[in-house]
């Protein structure tokens, strides 16, 4: 027979406890969230950090150059050093110091805008189930005015908006209003016993789900730098935007690095760089040497973010 007899644990090894060598103080002000508003339902709250303290007179930086100095012993003294070290990382593409970072938002969004979100995967998240709960009686409803066209260029995306008292925009808006009306059937089939599960799926991607969302400081840039580019959707970007609202005066010197050199940077390829090569010697055409349209036309963009 096999020994079932359960033995005690051995005792706990003595932990050292080593004081702060300054002051501590919370990233957040000691507020339990910082929250945005967004549309008329929707929210994004970063409710925690790590680091949560950091020394006294610093920002939570202090911890990314943290991290980084194990690579060299003790390096860097002063703040302006770090300032100098963070750009480094940033440029040069280290970026594990960055992950060390952390932070976990309460998000709520329309469902449509959750399943761009998602796509990002590096993330630890948990949503509001409709499997458990009533899916609230909220909806994403844009106004006249901000309804957009479909793009010619951008099959995914739209672009202007309609002319003033559209009748396009407006069927538009009444098609969502009629779509919400569906949530009386919903809720009145779901007192009927129709179980929640099943009953969820006839409501429209414009009602509204709420998530926990946390994700290392690294990977929350690379969503900011898809999210808050112009092409970006517009109901996602406004997120994108408030997010880095929030984090902005908790790391302010890697906020700075990351718009210098990757939200309002160029990165050139090799055909880009030689197309560019031409243009200030004076001579070709400028142009790429590749027929790809697409290819062509972001080219022609960088080159006038350039200013030629």
């Amino acid at each position: 027979m096999p020994d079932t007899e359960v033995k005690p644990f051995a005792a706990a090894p003595p932990i050292t406890r080593t004081p702060a060598e300054a002051p501590l103080v919370d990233v957040m002000g000691g507020s339990s969230r910082h929250e945005i508003r967004i549309h008329e339902h929707g929210f994004i709250a970063l409710i925690d950090a790590m680091p949560r303290l950091v020394p006294q007179g610093q920002t939570a930086d202090f911890a990314i150059v943290q991290a980084a100095r194990v690579s060299y012993g003790q390096g860097t003294k002063k703040v302006s050093e770090d300032r100098g070290l963070i750009r480094y990382l940033m440029r040069h593409r280290h970026t594990t110091p960055f992950e060390m970072l952390e932070f976990k938002f309460h998000v709520a969004m329309p469902i449509f805008v959750a399943r761009q979100w998602i796509r990002h995967r590096t993330a630890n998240v948990n949503e509001y189930s409709g499997r458990y709960s009533i899916m609230p009686d909220t909806f994403y409803r844009p106004t006249v005015e901000e309804v957009r066209k479909q793009s010619n260029a951008n099959r995914q995306g739209g672009e202007e908006r309609f002319e003033d008292q559209s009748r396009t925009a407006a069927e538009f808006v009444k098609f969502l209003e009629d779509s919400e009306a569906l949530y009386e059937r919903y809720s009145k089939l779901t007192e009927a016993g129709v179980s929640r599960e099943l009953a969820r799926i006839g409501l429209p991607v414009s009602v509204y789900t709420q998530w926990y969302w946390k994700c290392d400081l690294h990977n929350i840039l690379r969503f900011l730098s898809l999210r808050m580019d112009p092409h970006a959707q517009a109901e996602i970007r406004v997120y994108a935007e408030a997010m880095y609202a929030l984090l902005q005066p908790i790391v302010p010197i890697t906020m700075e690095a990351w718009r210098d050199y990757e939200l309002e940077g160029v990165h050139l390829t090799r055909l880009e760089v030689e197309a560019l090569r031409e243009r200030v010697r004076g001579g070709g055409t400028g142009g790429l040497a590749i027929e790809n349209k697409r290819e062509q036309a972001e080219w022609d963009q960088k080159a006038a973010k350039l200013g030629f």
